[in-house]
């Protein structure tokens, strides 16, 4: 009998741990991911491309592997949407920043090459989908007095 019981109340602990939101794999943080947004450029909105270009979102590859970004999109709420080209981050901590406003694409910067601000203010949400069409992760912000960027 005590051996049964044991048996169940291993069982029914087992039970409880996995009904207590031990997330599965799948919800894990993605090693690819949005690290930040700045999503109102410092000073005065005047559209200048280095205004613009000081609104930008980055991403971080945290895992083993480097990833081409070749068919990857950013995209907002509203529908803009940026496509990444041949491009590679880094494993282990590689990043790389897409600016709203036009520049030179390098191996850390991309430029969407807009003259009008991409993210809101006043809130927003940064999805990033893989070259398949899947979400891979989001980034999301609302109006907070004194804030321009966050932390994703």
């Amino acid at each position: 009998m005590k051996k049964t019981v044991g048996i169940l109340a291993a069982a029914l602990f087992g039970a409880a741990l996995s009904l207590a939101g031990v997330a599965p794999a799948s919800a894990a943080t993605p090693s690819l991911r949005f690290h930040g947004a700045q999503y109102d450029s410092p000073g005065t909105d005047n559209r200048t491309n280095a205004s613009l270009n000081a609104e930008w979102v980055s991403l971080v590859n945290t895992g083993a592997k480097a990833v081409n970004l070749n068919g990857y999109t950013i995209r907002d709420k509203a529908g803009h949407v940026y496509k990444f080209g041949s491009v590679t981050i880094a494993a282990k901590g590689g990043r790389i920043w897409l600016h709203t406003g036009s520049g030179k694409n390098d191996a850390k910067n991309r430029y969407w090459g807009s003259k009008a601000y991409i993210w809101n203010n006043n809130g927003d949400t940064a999805y990033l989908r893989n070259a398949a069409g899947k979400q891979v992760d989001s980034c999301a912000w609302a109006y907070k007095k004194g804030r321009s960027w966050v932390g994703c």
